[in-house]
């Protein structure tokens, strides 16, 4: 039988720093797509047309159309869904190889582990060490569902890999507030679909949990200053999605 064709997946908004990095380590890969954002203001675009195989260009709707389009573009036999700041290792390049050439591999997609490095630290905890998504999976057994934190429905077992992807994430505080308010806009957008509400308690005592949740029972004070920011900012986070959500309110009454 050929040997199984690899599409490696990468959707972009403003990452001409990052992206070549990334793409170099999926060169194993046998096709490269990158999913362009229109709203990019720097070269991303230009970067994709250079290096990968495959470029689409399309505006944001949510997370899960723009890697199902990606998708559905693709050659390969297997998608690898990677971020433009993550990098496959080497030794999760070999695993995937072996893994999809044995004939008695029984899973139609793999979960990877994550091993990230925010705020210039490399992280054990803080509720990273269960970072484990579905990054690998049979192009005609797997698609993406969710607006904000999409995630691939499969249709059949899922394996684990040991190699990991590299995640160089919010590499300042900068970066990470202008996350935090990118992410609960569309959180929050979604929550307010959904039917959910603004409660009280979602402002007050969900912040408050969901740091002791990651600094003393995810252990993030064994990340030192970085973990304690981490786990603060979370929780930060959790109140001002809760407060957009209150805004979201206010305008359908108005």
């Amino acid at each position: 039988m050929p040997e199984p064709r690899i599409t490696a997946l990468i959707v972009a908004r403003n990452e001409e720093a990052n992206l070549p990095g990334c793409l170099a380590s999926v060169a194993f890969a046998h096709e490269r797509i990158v999913v362009v954002d229109t709203s990019s203001e720097d070269d991303t675009l230009g970067v994709a047309r250079r290096l990968a195989d495959v470029v689409l260009v399309r505006p944001f709707d949510d997370f899960a159309s723009q890697r199902n389009a990606g998708r559905e573009a693709a050659s390969g036999d297997w998608i690898l869904s990677i971020d433009a700041d993550e990098r496959a290792t080497p030794e999760l390049a070999v695993e995937i190889a072996r893994a999809l050439v044995d004939p008695s591999n029984p899973h139609a997609g793999f979960r990877i582990p994550i091993r990230s490095e925010i705020l210039g630290r490399p992280f054990g905890y803080s509720g990273t060490q269960q970072d484990l998504p579905l990054r690998l999976f049979r192009r005609d057994r797997g698609a993406w569902t969710g607006r904000v934190h999409e995630t691939v429905q499969l249709d059949g077992t899922t394996g684990r890999m040991l190699g990991p992807l590299d995640h160089r994430t919010l590499p300042d505080v900068r970066v990470f507030l202008h996350k935090i308010d990118q992410y609960t806009s569309l959180e929050a957008r979604d929550l307010h679909r959904a039917g959910a509400r603004f409660r009280a308690t979602d402002l007050t005592l969900r912040p408050a949990w969901l740091f002791l949740k990651l600094y003393l029972y995810k252990q993030g004070f064994r990340d030192g200053l970085e973990g304690l920011m981490f786990c603060a900012l979370s929780g930060v986070s959790a109140a001002v999605r809760t407060w957009k959500l209150r805004e979201l309110d206010h305008m359908e009454v108005t």
